[in-house]
């Protein structure tokens, strides 16, 4: 396919055929996937391949706390998991919030799932000593999680980038026995889509580009 085909039809694909996904073209995923660039080039990406259905179920559950949390907080109309504002729930009714399927039935349905870690003693936290959650760590993990995704859809699979899990962080941790200094970056359920979806909505440039400024004027080319 054409890189810019790619690019734009690449979805969230959360439901998965029965379709497997051979260790072959597994393998032609990642090696495309690991020329994403990461900080000094250290590279300090490392990726489990999950494919024992037990242990996605468990994954699955695991990933059931945050999903309650975050649909108790849409349910009120407030932005999930947000850093900046605590949630306006008491912890019973988020235990009693029922999530939808789709936030942690990938993990079982997909053929196999990705758990993407990357080694905090490798990365440049720049942004460390700011007064606000660090995003910049990222630079050196993300760019690799949508390099999978790109190559999955080049190769005919999709998959979805979820970090649900990732709240139980230290619960994965000792189910896949990875070790400290690694953090868990995303986990991300490929397999054959059942739908093709190829027209993604997203924000023109104008929207959310402007020109010298924050509230410059609006940059069309």
């Amino acid at each position: 396919m054409d890189l810019y085909d790619v690019m734009r039809t690449t979805p969230a694909v959360r439901e998965f055929t029965d379709d497997p996904l051979s260790d072959g073209v597994l393998e032609r995923i990642l090696d495309h996937a690991r020329f994403a660039p990461s900080g000094g080039n250290r590279q300090g990406v490392r990726v489990v391949v999950v494919r024992d259905p037990d242990t996605r179920s468990t994954l699955a559950e695991l990933a059931l706390p945050a999903a309650r949390r975050y649909t108790a907080q849409v349910a009120i109309g407030e932005s999930p998991w947000n850093p900046l504002r605590p949630p306006g729930l008491d912890d019973a009714t988020i235990e009693a919030t029922q999530p939808p399927a789709q936030l942690s039935a990938p993990c079982r349905e997909a053929p196999v799932v990705l758990v993407i870690c990357l080694n905090l003693g490798v990365v440049a936290a720049t942004d460390q000593n700011l007064d606000r959650i660090a995003v910049v760590p990222g630079a050196s993990v993300y760019p690799f999680v949508w390099n999978v995704l790109l190559a999955a859809r080049n190769e005919g699979y999709g998959g979805v980038l979820t970090t649900m899990v990732i709240a139980e962080e230290k619960k994965v941790k000792d189910l896949l026995r990875i070790p400290d200094p690694y953090a868990i970056a995303a986990v991300i359920p490929l397999g054959k889509p059942v739908r093709h979806v190829t027209k993604l909505r997203r924000r023109r440039v104008p929207e959310f580009v402007t020109s010298e400024r924050f509230d410059g004027a609006p940059f069309a080319g």
